[in-house]
Protein backbone atom coordinates (compact mmCIF):
# COMPACT_ATOMS: atom_id res chain seq x y z
CA UNK A 1 0.00 0.00 0.00
CA UNK A 2 1.04 3.71 -0.63
CA UNK A 3 1.82 6.10 2.29
CA UNK A 4 -0.57 8.50 2.88
CA UNK A 5 -0.18 11.32 0.31
CA UNK A 6 -0.26 14.70 2.68
CA UNK A 7 -3.98 15.57 1.24
CA UNK A 8 -5.07 12.23 3.45
CA UNK A 9 -3.84 13.13 6.17
CA UNK A 10 -6.03 13.34 9.14
CA UNK A 11 -7.41 16.93 9.84
CA UNK A 12 -4.78 18.97 11.97
CA UNK A 13 -1.57 16.27 11.68
CA UNK A 14 0.45 18.75 10.94
CA UNK A 15 -1.10 21.45 13.75
CA UNK A 16 -2.18 21.13 17.07
CA UNK A 17 -0.27 20.12 19.71
CA UNK A 18 0.50 16.56 18.69
CA UNK A 19 2.91 17.75 15.85
CA UNK A 20 5.80 18.66 16.71
CA UNK A 21 7.12 21.20 14.61
CA UNK A 22 10.72 21.45 15.66
CA UNK A 23 11.06 17.69 14.81
CA UNK A 24 9.31 18.21 11.70
CA UNK A 25 11.90 21.26 10.70
CA UNK A 26 14.91 19.41 11.40
CA UNK A 27 14.28 16.14 9.03
CA UNK A 28 13.29 19.24 6.40
CA UNK A 29 16.71 19.87 6.82
CA UNK A 30 18.01 16.73 6.80
CA UNK A 31 16.18 15.91 3.16
CA UNK A 32 17.61 18.97 1.69
CA UNK A 33 21.13 17.26 1.40
CA UNK A 34 21.72 15.37 -1.94
CA UNK A 35 24.28 13.05 -3.82
CA UNK A 36 25.14 16.23 -5.62
CA UNK A 37 24.94 18.88 -3.03
CA UNK A 38 26.43 17.46 0.44
CA UNK A 39 28.26 20.30 1.51
CA UNK A 40 25.77 23.05 2.39
CA UNK A 41 25.75 26.52 3.70
CA UNK A 42 23.98 27.59 6.40
CA UNK A 43 22.20 29.98 3.49
CA UNK A 44 22.13 27.19 1.40
CA UNK A 45 19.91 25.19 3.57
CA UNK A 46 17.93 28.59 4.74
CA UNK A 47 16.98 28.56 0.99
CA UNK A 48 16.10 24.97 0.16
CA UNK A 49 13.95 24.29 3.18
CA UNK A 50 12.42 27.76 3.82
CA UNK A 51 13.04 28.99 6.93
CA UNK A 52 15.05 31.31 8.47
CA UNK A 53 18.56 31.36 9.15
CA UNK A 54 18.38 31.61 12.87
CA UNK A 55 15.99 28.43 13.00
CA UNK A 56 17.82 25.95 10.70
CA UNK A 57 21.14 27.02 12.96
CA UNK A 58 19.66 25.48 15.94
CA UNK A 59 18.44 22.73 13.89
CA UNK A 60 22.11 22.01 12.54
CA UNK A 61 23.53 22.60 16.17
CA UNK A 62 20.58 20.17 17.56
CA UNK A 63 21.71 17.80 14.50
CA UNK A 64 25.28 18.15 15.34
CA UNK A 65 25.28 17.48 18.80
CA UNK A 66 22.99 14.09 18.15
CA UNK A 67 26.08 13.42 15.86
CA UNK A 68 23.77 13.36 12.75
CA UNK A 69 25.51 16.49 11.10
CA UNK A 70 29.62 17.41 10.68
CA UNK A 71 30.60 20.74 10.04
CA UNK A 72 33.36 21.66 8.34
CA UNK A 73 34.24 26.14 8.42
CA UNK A 74 30.71 27.24 6.95
CA UNK A 75 29.61 24.15 5.41
CA UNK A 76 27.82 21.43 6.93
CA UNK A 77 27.43 17.74 5.65
CA UNK A 78 25.21 14.64 6.93
CA UNK A 79 27.10 12.29 9.17
CA UNK A 80 27.48 8.56 8.71
CA UNK A 81 25.34 8.03 12.04
CA UNK A 82 22.45 8.97 9.73
CA UNK A 83 22.30 5.50 8.12
CA UNK A 84 21.66 3.84 11.34
CA UNK A 85 18.16 5.75 10.92
CA UNK A 86 17.90 3.78 7.34
CA UNK A 87 18.77 0.56 9.27
CA UNK A 88 16.73 0.62 11.68
CA UNK A 89 14.14 0.40 9.01
CA UNK A 90 15.71 -2.13 7.22
CA UNK A 91 16.27 -4.27 10.06
CA UNK A 92 12.74 -4.12 11.41
CA UNK A 93 10.93 -4.23 8.30
CA UNK A 94 10.19 -7.73 6.57
CA UNK A 95 10.12 -6.99 3.17
CA UNK A 96 13.77 -5.76 2.64
CA UNK A 97 15.22 -9.41 4.34
CA UNK A 98 12.79 -11.51 2.38
CA UNK A 99 13.55 -10.06 -0.62
CA UNK A 100 17.40 -9.79 -0.78
CA UNK A 101 18.46 -13.40 -1.35
CA UNK A 102 15.63 -13.36 -4.19
CA UNK A 103 17.48 -10.52 -5.28
CA UNK A 104 21.02 -11.53 -5.38
CA UNK A 105 19.86 -14.42 -7.51
CA UNK A 106 17.65 -13.25 -10.07
CA UNK A 107 20.49 -10.77 -10.32
CA UNK A 108 23.11 -13.78 -11.06
CA UNK A 109 21.17 -15.19 -13.49
CA UNK A 110 20.07 -12.48 -15.22
CA UNK A 111 23.46 -10.58 -15.78
CA UNK A 112 21.29 -7.43 -14.70
CA UNK A 113 20.96 -5.26 -11.37
CA UNK A 114 17.67 -5.82 -9.51
CA UNK A 115 15.42 -4.25 -7.23
CA UNK A 116 12.58 -4.11 -5.24
CA UNK A 117 10.42 -0.51 -4.62
CA UNK A 118 7.33 0.41 -2.00
CA UNK A 119 5.17 3.57 -3.24
CA UNK A 120 4.83 6.58 -0.84
CA UNK A 121 3.13 9.35 -2.06
CA UNK A 122 4.29 10.17 -5.42
CA UNK A 123 7.16 8.27 -5.51
CA UNK A 124 8.72 4.80 -5.48
CA UNK A 125 11.34 4.01 -2.97
CA UNK A 126 14.36 1.26 -3.01
CA UNK A 127 14.05 -0.60 -0.34
CA UNK A 128 16.33 -3.77 -1.26
CA UNK A 129 18.72 -3.41 -4.42
CA UNK A 130 20.99 -6.84 -5.62
CA UNK A 131 24.44 -6.23 -4.60
CA UNK A 132 25.56 -6.48 -8.69
CA UNK A 133 28.06 -3.74 -9.99
CA UNK A 134 25.61 -1.42 -11.67
CA UNK A 135 27.37 1.30 -14.37
CA UNK A 136 26.52 4.96 -14.63
CA UNK A 137 23.00 6.52 -13.88
CA UNK A 138 21.79 2.73 -13.07
CA UNK A 139 23.87 3.14 -9.58
CA UNK A 140 21.15 3.52 -7.58
CA UNK A 141 20.83 2.23 -4.03
CA UNK A 142 18.27 1.50 -1.61
CA UNK A 143 17.17 5.25 -0.12
CA UNK A 144 16.78 6.48 -3.92
CA UNK A 145 12.94 7.50 -4.72
CA UNK A 146 12.20 8.25 -8.25
CA UNK A 147 8.64 9.25 -9.55
CA UNK A 148 6.10 6.75 -9.63
CA UNK A 149 4.62 7.92 -12.89
CA UNK A 150 7.40 7.29 -15.44
CA UNK A 151 9.02 4.24 -13.75
CA UNK A 152 7.77 0.57 -14.15
CA UNK A 153 7.38 -0.10 -10.57
CA UNK A 154 5.56 2.74 -9.75
CA UNK A 155 3.09 1.94 -12.58
CA UNK A 156 2.63 -1.66 -11.35
CA UNK A 157 2.34 0.14 -7.35
CA UNK A 158 -0.23 2.56 -9.22
CA UNK A 159 -2.25 0.22 -11.18
CA UNK A 160 -3.30 -2.05 -8.35
CA UNK A 161 -4.23 1.08 -6.20
CA UNK A 162 -7.61 1.63 -5.15
CA UNK A 163 -9.34 3.79 -7.41
CA UNK A 164 -9.82 6.85 -4.70
CA UNK A 165 -6.48 6.54 -3.97
CA UNK A 166 -5.22 6.80 -7.59
CA UNK A 167 -7.16 9.75 -8.48
CA UNK A 168 -5.63 11.44 -4.80
CA UNK A 169 -1.77 10.83 -6.52
CA UNK A 170 -3.41 12.28 -9.98
CA UNK A 171 -4.01 15.16 -7.86
CA UNK A 172 -0.84 15.23 -6.57
CA UNK A 173 1.34 14.19 -8.94
CA UNK A 174 3.50 16.66 -11.31
CA UNK A 175 3.30 14.38 -14.85
CA UNK A 176 6.70 16.20 -16.57
CA UNK A 177 8.03 14.87 -19.83
CA UNK A 178 10.83 13.87 -19.10
CA UNK A 179 12.00 12.47 -22.01
CA UNK A 180 10.60 12.51 -25.83
CA UNK A 181 8.90 8.89 -24.90
CA UNK A 182 7.27 9.79 -21.76
CA UNK A 183 3.33 9.12 -20.86
CA UNK A 184 2.84 12.48 -18.79
CA UNK A 185 -0.90 12.86 -20.15
CA UNK A 186 -3.20 12.01 -17.55
CA UNK A 187 -5.80 10.10 -19.30
CA UNK A 188 -3.20 8.27 -21.49
CA UNK A 189 -1.34 6.86 -17.97
CA UNK A 190 -5.09 5.97 -16.79
CA UNK A 191 -5.02 3.50 -19.41
CA UNK A 192 -1.40 2.27 -19.91
CA UNK A 193 -1.84 1.37 -15.68
CA UNK A 194 -5.42 -0.33 -16.85
CA UNK A 195 -3.04 -2.65 -18.69
CA UNK A 196 -0.16 -2.85 -16.73
CA UNK A 197 -3.64 -4.32 -13.88
CA UNK A 198 -4.42 -7.01 -16.58
CA UNK A 199 -1.32 -8.25 -17.96
CA UNK A 200 0.87 -8.26 -13.79
CA UNK A 201 3.91 -6.96 -15.45
CA UNK A 202 5.27 -3.23 -16.86
CA UNK A 203 7.87 -2.26 -19.42
CA UNK A 204 8.97 1.17 -19.20
CA UNK A 205 10.80 2.13 -22.41
CA UNK A 206 13.10 5.17 -21.73
CA UNK A 207 10.35 7.03 -20.55
CA UNK A 208 12.33 8.64 -16.91
CA UNK A 209 15.79 8.46 -18.74
CA UNK A 210 17.38 8.03 -22.38
CA UNK A 211 18.90 4.44 -22.83
CA UNK A 212 17.43 3.53 -19.65
CA UNK A 213 14.45 0.28 -20.53
CA UNK A 214 13.56 -1.77 -17.35
CA UNK A 215 10.37 -4.62 -16.47
CA UNK A 216 8.66 -4.90 -13.09
CA UNK A 217 6.18 -7.38 -11.32
CA UNK A 218 3.87 -7.15 -8.48
CA UNK A 219 5.17 -8.21 -5.38
CA UNK A 220 2.09 -10.15 -3.02
CA UNK A 221 2.42 -10.87 0.36
CA UNK A 222 1.21 -13.94 1.55
CA UNK A 223 -2.39 -12.46 1.71
CA UNK A 224 -2.69 -11.62 -2.13
CA UNK A 225 -2.00 -7.62 -1.23
CA UNK A 226 0.65 -6.00 -3.52
CA UNK A 227 3.37 -4.73 -1.17
CA UNK A 228 5.97 -3.89 -3.22
CA UNK A 229 7.06 -4.03 -7.27
CA UNK A 230 10.18 -6.18 -8.36
CA UNK A 231 12.06 -5.00 -11.48
CA UNK A 232 15.28 -5.50 -13.09
CA UNK A 233 16.66 -1.95 -15.17
CA UNK A 234 19.35 -2.07 -18.39
CA UNK A 235 20.61 0.18 -20.71
CA UNK A 236 18.48 -0.27 -23.68
CA UNK A 237 21.49 0.34 -25.81
CA UNK A 238 22.66 -3.28 -24.25
CA UNK A 239 19.41 -5.45 -23.77
CA UNK A 240 16.42 -5.53 -26.18
CA UNK A 241 12.64 -5.33 -25.29
CA UNK A 242 12.85 -8.94 -26.37
CA UNK A 243 15.08 -10.23 -24.10
CA UNK A 244 13.55 -8.49 -21.31
CA UNK A 245 10.06 -10.19 -22.27
CA UNK A 246 11.73 -13.37 -22.02
CA UNK A 247 13.75 -14.80 -19.81
CA UNK A 248 13.76 -11.53 -17.62
CA UNK A 249 9.93 -11.45 -17.21
CA UNK A 250 10.18 -15.14 -16.08
CA UNK A 251 13.12 -14.48 -13.42
CA UNK A 252 11.33 -12.02 -11.73
CA UNK A 253 7.58 -13.70 -11.83
CA UNK A 254 9.35 -16.79 -10.57
CA UNK A 255 11.19 -14.65 -7.68
CA UNK A 256 7.79 -12.85 -6.82
CA UNK A 257 6.28 -16.13 -6.49
CA UNK A 258 8.62 -17.36 -3.96
CA UNK A 259 8.50 -14.54 -2.14
CA UNK A 260 5.31 -14.51 -1.62
CA UNK A 261 4.46 -16.60 1.00
CA UNK A 262 7.16 -15.89 3.55
CA UNK A 263 5.66 -12.19 3.69
CA UNK A 264 3.47 -13.07 6.29
CA UNK A 265 2.18 -10.00 7.61
CA UNK A 266 3.90 -7.67 5.25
Amino acid sequence: MAAPLMDEAEPGATEGRDFVTALARGLSVMRAFTAEDQDLTLSDLSKRVGLSRATVRRCLLTLQALGYVQSSGHFFRLSPQVLTLAQAYLSSSLLPRVAQPFLERTSEELGQSCSVSVLYGTEVIYVARSARRRLGSLNRDVGTHLPAYCTSMGRVLLGHLPEAELDLFFRSAELLPLTPFTIHDEGELRRALDVVRREGYCLVDQEMEIDLRSLAVPVHNAAGRVVAALHVSTQASRTTVEELMGNCKAALRDAAAGMRPLLVGA
